[in-house]
């Protein structure tokens, strides 16, 4: 991105504001800052380096008062949270970690009191940390929103004006390196725009005068002008962000199911302490076990995880934007698929021109395609685009077009160099020609006809074709094991079967209307199921899927507002990188839970034979929290479709057990 000496502008759009450039901070200002984020961490470090140095004065009478009474304040403060965590059912969240502090300040060790205390209030500064490192993508969306716009008013004069009172209409001015504050359209003759944070597609895109263009986007080196057709709250850039803030703020089964996991844990934890003191006949061994048995592991692994999960995922394009999500990609084992727009391109192409004998055979098949495009710049159908590019890609010169008439949904009849050509359907142009027959065509195929001068002269023969990658996306789902697949569609049997074909897919259920797809993927057996969509259309079977998953923020937002995971670059690819990034998060976070829970036990089990003190077995803990926030943000990288299909086979191949989804 560009980076400019200019100071931010009252858009607060700049990528180069003052915090990039700000100087860094002193040491005493960076300890100023965390005395206030983190109080208890700070008061507990300056209560345990006073203990340490009243302890070298041979004052203990007034330092084990001084740790005790700390550590006292501590827990009652704690046991509130405490209290309500226990009414919710999760048992171990504080109930170790305050037993371990009141038995060793029973036991006469408050030094390793003030130890678990530090590891009790410095694992919860550990984890906002990590939370915030794995956040960062997300967040950075959030901080980069514009606040305000550069209205033009009379006499080109511009105002600054806050984002919030932009209508459609307005003409803005947008400034180098700023972001595009509302959806609109461009005036300026051509700009250069860096839509990476929407779309995920890394270099500049080029637009010329009349294109759309995205809020949120990141204007080039040029200053440019655009007329606003949305207001801020309905533009691109705001719905990116009210999915963003859903992600952020969701919690998932895995999650509380490590909770759960602390239930155990905590009985085996007190059973292992009393069979110690037991044994040993000595007080001291409850508490030793106690130190290190507190389940912060539990606490940590999973969030950590999650959070680094979807981060990732966003910096891909891809906006999960509930944690519940990664878990149901990590479990899938049916994905459907809706056909246009999403296996398909969604833009039919010129396959083949068909010419036909008589005038056709006279004009040939380039001048056909030059005088149906012609005639198809007056039209509103969807196809007429198509046909127009057709004749671009084959460098033909769009012909002026003095007189045209478009039939809503038949053709389009205009006089373009010279000759009445009638476009469009088998029934319009029929009925202004002579010499008219019917073309055959494939499935999957279509067949716009061409007259001339009341002669049939052809039909263009227009497919929607599978896209590039599809066959491998499909492929690489099968290989994570999604080994079910559908495509559900609402077109007809023959065509639908033969995308179905092409791209490899087992089950096909077409003429489908929008509540016979619901119906449909609620009859699937074989759960959890990924449907994936991009039309208003796919809505319903979207929010009724497990995990529906739209393709493209820039189309329709219905689609995106009842998706779980909305794809914002239109590649079909990311719809297996999402289930890798769900597949790699979840076991990311449960190798942390089990690994927290394998490292207390070991070191529970050693502290039942009295070689780890209270202190080392509370700075030891520490240690294991540290290992299990780090093996949790692993989840922000790493999560590649190819490489764990590899892995799997591989895995597969050499008898190995398949790792728990």
């Amino acid at each position: 991105m560009r980076k400019q000496a200019a100071p931010p502008t009252a858009s607060g759009g700049r990528l180069d504001g003052a915090d990039a450039e700000a100087p860094s901070k002193s040491p005493a200002e960076k300890a100023w800052r965390f005395t206030k984020r983190y109080p208890v961490v700070a008061l507990t470090c300056l209560v345990l380096a006073a203990t340490l140095v009243l302890l070298q004065s041979g004052l203990e009478l007034q330092v084990r008062i001084l740790a005790s009474a700390y550590a006292a304040v501590i827990v009652v403060l704690r046991s509130g949270g405490m209290v309500r965590a226990l009414r919710e059912g999760r048992w171990g969240i504080d109930l170790l970690a305050l037993m371990a502090i009141a038995s060793t300040v029973a036991v006469g060790e408050y030094v390793a009191a003030l130890v678990v205390i530090l590891m009790l209030t410095g694992g919860e500064a550990l984890e906002n940390f990590a939370q915030g490192r794995a956040a960062r993508e997300l967040r950075s969306l959030l901080d980069r929103a514009p606040r305000f716009a550069h209205r033009e008013g009379p006499g080109a004069v511009l105002a600054d004006t806050p984002i919030g009172e932009v209508v459609p209409g307005d003409v803005l001015m947008v400034r180098p390196s700023e972001l595009v504050p509302v959806d609109g359209t461009l005036l300026s003759e051509t700009a250069s725009l860096d839509e990476s944070s929407l779309t995920g597609e890394s270099l500049p895109v080029e637009h010329s005068r009349g294109q759309v263009l995205l809020s949120g986007s990141v204007n080039g080196v040029a200053a440019i002008r655009m007329r606003a057709s949305a207001t801020a709250a309905d533009s691109q850039y705001s719905r990116i962000i009210a999915l963003v803030e859903e992600a952020s703020n969701s919690r998932a089964p895995v999650v509380r199911l490590a909770d759960r996991y602390a239930v155990p844990f905590t009985l085996l934890a007190l059973a292992m302490a009393a069979t110690a003191w037991l044994l040993s006949g000595e007080a001291v061994r409850f508490a030793q076990v106690l130190v290190v048995a507190t389940p912060c592991p539990l606490l940590i692994a999973a969030p950590v995880a999650f959070l680094a999960g979807t981060s990732q995922a966003a910096h891909k394009g891809i906006i999960i934007k509930n944690t519940r999500t990664l878990e149901q990609l990590a479990k899938a084992q049916t994905a459907v698929f809706d056909k246009t727009g999403t296996l398909t391109s969604g833009r039919p192409v010129l396959d083949e021109i068909r010419v036909a004998p008589g005038k056709g055979a006279a004009l040939g098949s380039q001048r056909i395609l030059q005088l149906a495009a012609s005639a198809e710049q007056y039209s509103s159908h969807v196809l007429a685009g198509s046909v127009i590019e057709a004749a671009r890609s084959a460098n033909l010169v769009l012909l002026p077009v003095h007189q045209a008439a478009e039939t809503a949904t038949h053709g389009v009849e205009a006089v373009c160099g010279g000759r009445r050509v009638v476009v469009g359907k088998a029934g319009l142009v029929s009925s202004v020609s002579t010499g008219f027959r019917e073309t055959p065509v494939h499935s999957g195929q279509l067949a716009i006809h061409v007259a001339v001068d009341g002669e049939y002269a052809g039909a263009l023969v227009m497919q929607d074709p599978l896209r590039r990658n599809a066959v491998d996306t499909l492929a690489q789902l099968n290989s994570m094991g999604v080994r079910n697949t559908m495509l559900l569609t609402g077109d007809a049997q023959a065509t639908a079967a033969h995308i179905a074909e092409e791209a490899g897919i087992g089950r096909v259920q077409a003429e489908c209307l929008p509540e016979d797809k619901v119906n449909t993927v609620a009859a699937i057996r074989e759960r959890p199921v990924i449907m994936v969509g991009d039309g208003v259309n796919d809505a319903p079977v979207l929010a009724a899927a497990e995990v529906g998953i739209a393709m493209g923020a820039k189309g329709a937002t219905a689609a995106s507002e009842s998706a779980d995971v909305v794809v914002m670059l239109d590649d079909l690819s990311k719809v297996a990188q999402a289930v890798a990034i769900g597949k790699r998060t979840v076991a990311v976070a449960l190798v942390s839970i089990w690994t927290g829970i394998g490292l207390s036990l070991v070191l529970m089990a050693i502290a039942m034979t009295g070689y780890i003190p209270a202190v080392a077995g509370a700075l030891l803990q520490e240690l294991v929290d540290l290992a299990t926030i780090l093996n949790g943000l692993r989840a922000l990288h790493g999560a590649d479709p190819t490489q764990m299909a590899g892995s799997r086979r591989r895995s597969l191949a050499g008898g190995a057990v398949r790792p728990p989804a």
